[in-house]
């Protein structure tokens, strides 16, 4: 099994930057099997939804529109690290958000990367929250 563990969500105002992280909480064989990694956010009552996706092996990536040019996923796979840096941050980016990881190659696609079951394993969450 892969643990997920997120961190860096706050509180900030509209306009400002957050950067989250997301790491194992141990390594093992497993994590070595994730091909795909991804950021999800939820809503309370809303279905969680796609933020960005990134491939492990190669680093194509993929954002919902909503995020894009003001979103950045990334990664340090020394450091069995992701990331995602939150700039331009609106109200409407108020959510709980989550990593996510699959042994699957679902992020290499656009039709796939968001889908939720294709994804493993999760984290917690962490939340962010912007104030106008």
């Amino acid at each position: 099994q892969v643990g997920l563990v997120e961190s860096g969500g706050g509180s900030v105002q509209a306009g400002g930057s957050l950067r989250l992280s997301c790491a194992p909480s141990a390594v093992s064989e497993y994590t070595y099997s994730m091909y795909c990694m991804a950021w999800f956010r939820q809503v309370p009552g809303t279905e969680r939804e796609g933020v960005a996706s990134i491939y492990v092996g190669g680093g194509t990536t993929y954002y919902a529109d909503s995020v894009k040019g003001r979103f950045t996923i990334s990664q340090d796979n020394a450091k069995n690290t992701l990331w995602l840096q939150l700039d331009s941050l609106k109200p409407e980016d108020t959510a709980m958000y989550y990593c996510a990881a699959a042994s699957t190659f679902a992020c290499l696609y656009g039709g796939t990367w968001s889908r939720r079951d294709e994804y493993n394993y999760w984290g917690r969450g962490t939340q962010v929250t912007v104030s106008s």
